[in-house]
């Protein structure tokens, strides 16, 4: 088998549901979001895994811990993106004044640039590319997405067009060598 990395985005909080940007701000899970983590037990039951991190923030943390893995790694690159000044607000806000700005492209200002995320999600690719066998990561929306752009040799901007839902999993591997997107945005 080539290796598999296997992502995970944390579950519900009230500022994924609202819609509002989360990096910083350590808010816990709603009720729905625990719900969700503990449907997450199945997928991983009789699955063994060789490396196994999450965020150091405690929706990712506690979304492992609910889906029912308890020994794992903290690896700070795994945070969200950083909003910056944008924290706490929705894209409808920011657009407001700035009609043209995306995450994908502009990044944040006193937050994380594309460029600076890039370069820390290519970290934590080398660290599973040097890993043996299936991997598993509880982490945040955006930069989830981000690394998955990364695996496959793209820019992170690739990452607008591959939604994650909270709760929800993706699977990368390869396929005769070359990087694959291979499930996302799966609940099984």
């Amino acid at each position: 088998m080539e290796q598999e990395v296997w992502l995970v985005r944390h579950g519900e909080t009230e500022w994924s549901k609202s819609g509002q940007h989360t990096s910083t701000t350590d808010l816990p899970l709603t009720p729905i979001g625990e719900e969700a983590a503990r449907s997450l037990r199945g997928l991983f039951a009789g699955t063994s895994f060789d490396l196994v991190m999450a965020s150091p923030r405690q929706r990712a943390r506690v979304t492992a811990e609910l889906a029912g893995i308890t020994d794992f790694e903290i690896d700070p690159d795994l945070v969200e993106w950083d909003y910056g000044d944008y924290e706490g607000l929705t894209r409808v806000e920011v657009h407001k004044s700035r009609p043209d700005w995306s995450m994908w492209t502009h990044g944040a200002p006193n937050g994380e640039s594309p460029e600076g995320v890039t370069a820390r999600v290519d970290r934590v690719i080398s660290r599973l590319r040097a890993a043996d066998g299936r991997v598993l990561l509880f982490g945040h929306g955006h930069l989830t997405r981000a690394l998955a752009a990364r695996w496959l040799g793209q820019p992170v901007s690739l990452g607008v067009h591959l939604r994650l839902d909270t709760g929800k999993l993706g699977v990368l591997g390869y396929d005769r060598g070359t990087p694959t997107l291979d499930r996302w945005n799966s609940a099984t």
